[in-house]
């Protein structure tokens, strides 16, 4: 693999890294609920989970997974689900979702962590992404095509996390006067939990 090609890819990673996805939104809508540290919890927590899809990839599971049928589609639902849990959670608490400090803070950061990584794994439009995506950048004739594949995938994920992190940063800064309003931080709870609501049921009606 040459130099032309791993740059050519870590553009068109950056390019489609900027353009909002269900991933995006759901760290977005932490972010501006919730807080920075919120934004960065979901944005380390999904790009763990891509990290088990650049695995399954190279492996062939994500493959294996998307020609069946019947595994993309429970693999979608219970994703859907999820969301759709995560939403009716927010939209169903009693105040705003910002959390106080010391341990119930730690403890908050870490759910909203894993719940990144969940929301991440379980969407089988990521795995269709690396599946799609990374051959198009390997030669047939590589002599170390999984080692150059898994090299291809690692640099999308840092451009990924590095592209989370400016946008939570961004939003973070422009929300933070809203935040101090319980009021607003109150409804901007509710919009988090419509927004994940929303997210669930885009993810439960797409096709591969």
């Amino acid at each position: 693999m040459s130099l032309h090609t791993y740059m050519l890819f870590v553009g068109a990673s950056l390019i489609l890294c900027l353009v909002p996805g269900p991933d995006m939104l759901f760290l977005l809508g932490r972010t501006i609920a919730q807080g920075r540290a919120a934004g960065l919890s979901a944005a380390f927590g999904i790009n763990l989970g891509a990290y088990v899809h650049l695995v399954a990839a190279v492996t062939g599971l994500s493959a294996v997974i998307l020609a069946s049928a019947m595994a993309f589609t429970a693999v979608k639902w219970v994703g859907a689900a999820y969301l759709f849990y995560l939403g009716l959670r927010a939209l169903l608490s009693k105040g705003s979702l910002v959390f106080p400090v010391g341990d119930v803070r730690a403890k908050a950061l870490r759910l909203i962590f894993w719940q990144g990584f969940l929301s991440d794994v379980l969407n089988p439009k990521v795995a269709l992404f690396y599946v799609a995506l990374l051959p198009q950048f390997v030669s047939a004739h590589d002599p170390s095509p999984v080692t150059h594949l898994l090299a291809l995938g690692v640099a999308c994920n840092m451009v990924g996390i590095a592209t989370s992190i400016a946008y939570v940063f961004l939003a973070a800064r422009m929300t933070s006067t809203l935040r101090r309003n319980h009021a607003i931080s109150c409804w901007l709870s509710r919009a988090m939990g419509a927004l994940f609501v929303g997210l669930g049921l885009k993810l439960a009606t797409e096709k591969i």
